[in-house]
């Protein structure tokens, strides 16, 4: 039996989603393809009553729920069925629900795929060990030959060391202190912290030298050039923004939502305003 009430509303569930980008990027997109939908920030405080907020995930006039911190991990636990990518790292950033139940899906794997692309990656350098740096670690499954892995919480990076080994991968895990010295060596960097929401948030591995090849994945965007992807154009390195992230993030959700492929065009332009108006 279909619900009595047509679906109408996407949320943003985070800590300080209402800070965030998503719903002056899904609002003018949904409009301009002339669908009833409205995108909405929900502050949800890290204990926030997370029960009633699954509950209201089920009632018929969601259609889903973008999850950012500190709720991926909720998320993940949440959901009535999940993806392999949410299973294998135990963080969900997307919420679909389907009658009364709520599929988790991981749409940041899917954008760090699709800009780091195929290609192997000698040593990357993983600062965070929180749900990006999750999505981070499965999208270079297979690819990564060392994976070393730091945060300012100890527990946190062990435990994401810990995953990346499951994976057979050669993990090693070590103090936040030791990372900058390390960030010559490695052909990734990954910015999966918040370090860069700030003007004066100086380049998340210090000010020191990049390796040659070096890529520099940076999951914060901002209304300014971050420290970190400032310091990277310096020294010559490729870089990926959180601008470009936040882009393929919305992208992987288009088919998830069952919106057409003009939803793309649309977001990569509107995406592309909002970058310009900052």
């Amino acid at each position: 039996m279909e619900d009595p009430t047509p679906p109408a509303r996407l949320f943003l569930i985070g800590s300080a989603a209402s800070e965030a980008m998503s719903p002056r990027v899904w609002n003018p997109v949904l409009r301009r393809l002339g669908i009833p939908w409205a995108y909405e920030a929900w502050d949800v405080p890290p204990q926030g009553g997370m029960d009633r907020v699954r509950n209201r995930l089920r009632e018929p006039d969601i259609i889903a729920a973008n999850v950012t911190m500190p709720h991926k991990h909720w998320a993940a636990e949440a959901a009535d069925e999940a993806t392999e990518e949410v299973r294998l790292s135990g963080a969900c950033n997307m919420l679909l629900r389907k009658g009364t139940a709520l599929f988790g899906h991981n749409t940041d794997v899917t954008a760090v795929r699709a800009l780091l692309g195929s290609g192997p990656q000698r040593h990357a350098l993983l600062l965070g060990a929180g749900g990006a740096a999750r999505a981070a670690l499965i999208a270079l499954r297979g690819q990564a030959g060392t994976v070393t892995i730091t945060d300012r919480d100890p527990r946190a990076t062990e435990e994401l060391s810990s995953l990346a080994g499951e994976f057979g991968m050669d993990a090693r895990s070590v103090g936040w202190e030791q990372a900058p010295g390390l960030a010559a060596e490695a052909s990734l960097i990954v910015n999966a912290t918040p370090i860069g929401k700030g003007r004066s948030d100086r380049p998340v591995w210090g000010e020191g030298p990049l390796a040659a090849d070096a890529l520099v994945y940076d999951f914060v965007y901002a209304g300014h050039v971050t420290g970190t992807i400032a310091r990277a154009r310096e020294l010559g390195a490729r870089v990926v923004d959180g601008w470009d992230h936040l882009r393929e993030q919305a992208v992987a959700m288009v088919p998830l939502l069952g919106l057409g492929g003009r939803a793309n065009s649309l977001l990569a332009e509107t995406l592309e305003q909002l970058r310009d108006a900052h």
